[in-house]
């Protein structure tokens, strides 16, 4: 029975791996709520540790680059989003820190900003579009004080072009 459920356990854990990365916490959860015994859960694991299918750092590092690069997420909602995922704290840091190598935190501010302004005939921004802008922002885990000096950029660029 226990073989059974062994080779079960590691084909459900293939088929969420083909889907994307998972971390070890995260790939845990979800074969305990499929409802294998704890010392199954754990064997599997181990096995794909040793298979290098599971790597927490390589993981981390994909998925902070993916929500900074491609969605454009702020360090705090990255943070938060690979706290979610069971990522060891001591990784988190590492993650962002490599993330944020290809698309600074200013530099995803500045996209944002000009695709929300992107539409307007007039260059300038009332106050209640900066606030929507700025709650969108925080929204996104960006800090407050960076999106007020990138909204103050973008409002010179304005006047002076």
């Amino acid at each position: 029975m226990k073989a059974l459920d062994l080779a079960a356990a590691k084909q459900k854990a293939y088929r969420l791996l083909s889907m994307r990365p998972h971390s070890e916490k995260e790939l845990e959860k979800k074969l305990r709520e499929k409802g294998f015994p704890a010392a199954v859960v754990k064997e599997a694991l181990e096995k794909l540790l040793d298979l290098k299918y599971l790597n927490d750092a390589s993981f981390a590092m994909q998925w902070a680059r993916n929500l900074a690069t491609n969605k454009l997420w702020g360090n705090r909602k990255i943070i938060a989003s690979l706290q979610e995922k069971g990522v060891p704290a001591r990784l988190i840091n590492d993650a962002v820190a490599s993330a944020r190598q290809d698309m600074t935190e200013e530099n995803a501010i500045a996209i944002l900003i000009k695709k929300r302004t992107a539409r307007k005939s007039t260059g300038l921004m009332n106050v209640k579009e900066k606030q929507r802008i700025f709650q969108s922002l925080m929204g996104r885990g960006f800090p407050p004080g960076l999106i007020l000096h990138q909204l103050g950029k973008s409002a010179e660029e304005d006047t002076d072009g």
